[in-house]
């Protein structure tokens, strides 16, 4: 048995040597350790911009230090180079405290292993610390991923929601949601890694936490007084691209509070007014029966004419309290019709609305193929748009091509920020809840069909939610009124 301080060492880099399994975790703690450290310092000093690197340095490197340290130990404790390591019992350790002399010899032994151990608990806690905030990231959730998430990630970044975090919604506080977001994460790296993800991804409706721990956080429907104007801008496919306005005036009302009733659209979420629906789909399109529970505790219970029929050969029967998800469905994550992307690039100007004919053309070369891939999206567009110049305003095309070029760019950036070819997104793929501009969102209740034991109905009344100020019209007097122009 080894007596002297010196043959602890020795013993260890024998007992590393005469095992292989150790002799491997040796070189990667050794390879890797340089790396780690130095990579861990920089992104907290100065933030790795890039999230490949810091998805090498945290999913790879990291685990690849950590699992070298494990082989170390199993290959020195449980393999060969336990032979070595022989000295390590408890009988050494009690031998070694009973002496005086020895007692200073093992003190110095406990004082380096602590030292070490110190510096790998450092080291790990700072990288698990570093990995779990990259793991949060924006970055890490829409670009790491990068095929998959390429959509909803552009989306995302187009949204009004593109400085509020991706974590703030889809995980939020409290260990169980963590938890499941981490469980649902493994599940679907492994989607990605063996290529069996969904194309498109499906929207997340029964996967997301709550509205009230997430939307609720910011906005309080309680707290929504009144009524918006909304202004609504359209080009015609004339050859001018007229520009007409709607004018609304949207009611936008309250969920109650101390101060005021609920009122307006914000009245389905008044905790007074309790809704409840059945819906017989996945996706909550279908709802056979609405019920409202009042303030003084009766139930109303609408229902189609078609729920018995609905209800029994419903594919995915679900009961839900209705909340701001079920009209805001796609808060994030929004996706354009082709009319109103084209019509957006068109008000910024992003789109030169004096050359002629440009909405029409702009809608026929977004819409009259669906492209299998975003390239040859990029080149029928271009190729659409030119020829058509070329032949019909031969000289707009000879004498300003940059707008020709400027037009081309803004079609396929009014394209590219909604479609996806490769992932299977077209322009109808996903629907949004909000108003009832697909035929959907608001009448799936109301549509006067849905009717009670005393008889009744879901209104469909347009006034309900909003009043029509003004309909595409070019100039609407009621904004020279409001704005105060002659």
């Amino acid at each position: 048995m080894a007596t002297t301080l010196s043959d602890i060492p020795k013993a260890f880099l024998k007992g590393i040597a005469h095992s292989r399994i150790a002799l491997l975790g040796a070189m990667a703690v050794t390879v890797i350790f340089p790396f780690l450290l130095g990579a861990i310092a920089y992104d907290l000093i100065f933030h790795i911009p890039n999230p490949y690197v810091a998805g090498a340095v945290y999913m790879i490197l990291g685990p690849g230090f950590i699992g070298g340290l494990v082989l170390i130990f199993v290959g020195l404790f449980f393999a060969r180079g336990r032979e070595e390591v022989r000295l390590f019992t408890l009988a050494y350790f009690r031998d070694k405290l009973a002496d005086e002399s020895g007692f200073d010899k093992i003190r110095k032994l406990v004082f380096l292993g602590v030292f070490l151990t110190c510096i790998n608990l450092f080291v790990v806690s700072v990288m698990a610390y570093s990995a779990y905030h990259y793991m949060e990231s924006n970055a890490f959730c829409g670009e790491v991923c990068h095929v998959p998430m390429t959509p909803e990630y552009t989306a995302y970044q187009n949204s009004s929601h593109s400085r509020v975090n991706c974590v703030e919604c889809h995980i939020g506080g409290g260990a169980s949601w963590f938890v499941k977001s981490k469980i649902s994460g493994a599940r679907q790296l492994y989607a990605v890694v063996a290529d069996t993800f969904t194309r498109p991804i499906e929207t997340p409706v029964h996967g997301l936490r709550p509205a009230r721990d997430t939307c609720e956080q910011c906005h309080r429907p309680e707290k929504f007084l009144g009524d918006k104007l909304v202004i609504k801008d359209k080009f015609l496919d004339d050859e001018q691209n007229t520009h007409v306005k709607t004018v609304l005036l949207l009611k936008i009302g309250s969920a109650g509070d101390k101060a005021a009733d609920s009122h307006g659209i914000h009245w389905h979420v008044a905790p007074e007014n309790q809704i409840t629906y059945k819906a017989a789909d996945w996706k909550r399109t279908i709802i056979p029966e609405v019920s409202q529970r009042t303030a003084d505790g009766q139930v109303i219970v609408y229902r189609s004419g078609e729920a018995d029929e609905q209800l029994a050969e419903a594919s995915h029967l679900q009961e839900r309290v209705m909340d701001c998800m079920d009209c805001h469905n796609r808060p994030s994550h929004v996706y354009l019709s082709a009319d109103k992307a084209v019509d957006g690039k068109l008000l910024t100007n992003e789109i030169p609305r004096d050359l002629p004919y440009i909405k029409k053309q702009a809608m026929a070369v977004v819409t009259e193929s669906e492209y299998t891939t975003g390239e040859e999206a990029r080149t029928a567009i271009a190729n659409g748009l030119t020829e058509f110049y070329k032949q019909n305003y031969a000289d707009i095309y000879d004498n300003d091509r940059p707008k020709v070029a400027q037009v081309i760019e803004g079609v396929q950036a009014a394209y590219q920020e909604n479609v996806f070819p490769e992932m299977g997104v077209q322009w109808d793929t996903y629907a949004s809840h909000l108003g009832h501009a697909n035929e959907m969102g608001c009448f799936r209740c109301h549509n006067e069909e849905h009717e009670a034991e005393n008889g009744d109905v879901i209104s469909m009344d347009c006034d309900t939610c909003h009043t029509i100020l003004a309909e595409e019209e070019e100039d609407p007097e009621i904004l020279k009124t409001l704005l105060g122009d002659d």
